[in-house]
């Protein structure tokens, strides 16, 4: 194809028809001379049955799937996956694993299959686990992982090594690895530890030590940009079908009743939106990406007396992050922030409660009986479903090879189905939205046929920031796919 890589600060290679690969970096890179030695799953008795079980150097994976004729080949990634060549033997191999920021579904799926895909495929037999997030690497909170010591933890929520939000030292933390003799550091956590990441890829690489740095994005809200989903997803959106049924049981119990169910989305409105697909009870569903007004004519509080009028009661779904602009006057913590630098919110659930209650009691006649249902620490504290496991074994899988490979300073995902190489900035750039201008809200607004509580200037601006759309399902399809919102 005569690809040749450009000189720029990014490791960008660009072939025939428009073909951009997006590289992540390699030891290699500020290490030129290492020695490679062949790949220890050759001699795997596991694997002897299956045909090609290396990766070809030069597999790619596309982020857009869908084209049209006049389309350039675009924007790629390295294919994720096990190399015939490896840049450390495994009696040299000393890794460490580190969980940061917040819960999630999976995380002790993720421990567990990183310690025993280096075990049992790489032969690896020293895996250091770091306790209490990045500030654990100087505060020699640590425990040695072993196939047996992590084989039952995947049935338990939370993470066996705990965790913490809040800033680091990074210069301290790679002393701490350096003194260790640790050589692979696999690091799982959201987009603000994702970018702590790569300060350490950073300072590794200015330090020229061979140690390969590999991320595993970690989001229950699905915001993380490029891939297709993040883990702990699928569960959440299970999870959140007990509270929308509760909420759907105490309305139709009672006269006029209204279900108020509160579920996680900061930025993005993904769990909310695809629990109340899947749902099918839930009458109006707010997010973050799609504003919303309580008086007026068409607005929220008209039309939750519409539908008590025709229905005789209601579910109402609304993530965390929704309506914060309607309550930002009196939501003293406004510009406050947690230790993670994300802005505190005010309890849109209970505020939108009591602005209901307080419609009802002076406006109309109807008298309501309103139960709120808030189970976000809930949902967050469950061990993974079985659909989240089989997904956090392929992301721990995908981080070892590419550890082992020499590769450093990524982070792994599917994109369009096929576990990726991504680099770290990617991933930390932007956020990934629900799209209120294509057809996945649109299918939901049929689904519970609400009103869109958007004008005119609101759809314009939406459309006017949309960014490339990262959604689950295809057209036409309910099992998770392309980057597309189908």
């Amino acid at each position: 194809m005569g690809l040749q890589k450009q000189k720029t600060s990014l490791k960008i290679v660009r072939g025939e028809g428009g073909y951009v690969l997006e590289d992540v970096p390699h030891l290699t890179d500020y290490l030129p001379h290492l020695t490679t030695h062949a790949n220890p799953l050759q001699d795997n008795p596991a694997y002897s049955v299956v045909k090609q079980y290396f990766v070809d150097q030069d597999d790619t994976v596309a982020q857009n799937i869908v084209v049209h004729k006049s389309s350039t080949r675009g924007m790629h990634f390295r294919r994720a996956g096990p190399r015939q060549r490896v840049f450390f033997e495994s009696d040299e191999v000393h890794a460490c694993i580190v969980t940061c920021g917040g819960l999630c579904p999976g995380l002790n799926t993720v421990i567990r299959e990183l310690v025993c895909g280096l075990y049992d495929m790489y032969g690896v037999g020293r895996v250091l686990g770091i306790e209490g997030g990045y500030k654990g690497f100087y505060s020699c909170n640590t425990i040695n992982l072993t196939p047996k010591g992590v084989n039952d933890i995947h049935k338990r929520g939370g993470t066996i090594l705990g965790t913490s939000r809040g800033g680091h030292d990074t210069a301290k933390i790679v002393d701490s690895i350096e003194d260790r003799d640790i050589n692979q550091v696999y690091i799982i956590g959201g987009d603000g530890t994702q970018r702590g990441a790569a300060l350490i890829y950073e300072e590794i690489k200015r330090r020229e030590l061979k140690i390969a740095v590999a991320g595993i994005p970690k989001t229950i809200d699905n915001d993380i940009a490029v891939i297709d989903k993040s883990f702990g997803f699928d569960t959440a959106v299970e999870e959140a079908q007990r509270a929308i049924n509760a909420a759907h049981v105490e309305a139709e119990s009672v006269d006029n009743g209204i279900g108020l169910v509160k579920l996680m989305g900061r930025y993005s409105g993904f769990i909310a939106m695809y629990a109340t697909l899947a749902s099918r009870d839930v009458d109006c569903c707010l997010i973050p990406e799609s504003p919303f007004r309580l008086e007026g004519k068409g607005e929220l509080l008209e039309f939750i007396e519409k539908r008590l009028k025709e229905n005789g009661h209601m579910v109402i779904v609304v993530a965390e992050g929704a309506g914060q602009d309607l309550i930002a006057e009196s939501m003293r913590s406004a510009t406050h922030q947690d230790a993670s630098g994300n802005k505190l919110l005010l309890d849109i659930g209970l505020w939108l409660s009591q602005k209901i209650k307080d419609h009802f009691a002076k406006s109309t006649k109807i008298r309501i009986n309103l139960k709120y249902i808030d189970p976000t620490y809930m949902i967050r504290a469950v061990p993974s479903n079985s659909s989240d496991n089989v997904y956090c074994t392929l992301l721990a899988h995908s981080a070892v090879h590419g550890a082992m490979a020499g590769y450093t300073g990524f982070t792994v995902g599917p994109v369009n189905g096929r576990h990726s190489y991504i680099p770290f900035h990617r991933i930390t750039e932007v956020q990934n939205k629900v799209v209120i201008t294509d057809r996945m809200w649109a299918r939901l607004l049929s689904s519970t046929n609400q009103p869109s509580f958007l004008s005119t200037k609101d759809v314009e601006e939406a459309r006017k920031h949309q960014e490339q759309p990262t959604q689950l399902l295809d057209e036409g399809s309910a099992a998770p796919a392309a980057n597309t919102q189908g």
